[in-house]
C-alpha cells in the first residue's frame, strides 16, 4: 500500500512541475522562417571547399551530375568546368585537394579590364 502512495505522490509531483511549462493556450507566437535553397554553383563550391581542406570523396559524388545540371540552367560555361573537374576528381590517384583548388579558381568570376 505504501508503494502505491509513493507512486501516486510522485506522479502528482511530476504533473504539478510539468504543467507550468506548458503555458497558457494561445500565447504561442507562430513565425514563418524562409529558408533559401543553395544554388547549384554554391553547392558545388561548398563541396569543392571541403575537398580543398582535405576531405576525401564520399557519397556526395552521386550528386555531381545533378549539381552540374543545376549550374547549367544559369551558366553553361561554369557547368562545363564543373563537369570536367568532377570527372577528374573521381579518377584513380587524383590529387583531390589540389584539383579542388584548381576547379574553385576556374569558377571564380573573370575580371575584365575596361576604361
Amino acid at each position: 500500500m505504501t508503494k502505491y502512495w509513493r507512486t501516486a505522490a510522485f506522479a502528482l509531483l511530476v504533473g504539478a512541475l510539468a504543467a507550468p511549462g506548458c503555458g497558457p493556450p494561445g500565447r504561442t507566437k507562430e513565425e514563418t522562417i524562409e529558408v533559401k535553397e543553395n544554388s547549384g554553383l554554391e553547392q558545388a563550391k561548398q563541396v569543392l571547399n571541403n575537398y580543398a581542406k582535405g576531405q576525401a570523396l564520399g557519397s556526395e559524388v552521386t550528386s555531381f551530375d545533378n549539381i552540374v545540371a543545376r549550374v547549367r540552367e544559369t551558366d553553361a560555361a561554369r557547368a562545363d568546368v564543373l563537369q570536367k573537374g568532377f570527372a577528374d576528381l573521381q579518377k584513380p590517384k587524383a590529387d583531390t585537394k589540389a584539383k579542388a583548388k584548381e576547379i574553385l579558381k576556374a569558377l571564380e568570376p573573370k575580371m575584365t579590364g575596361g576604361s
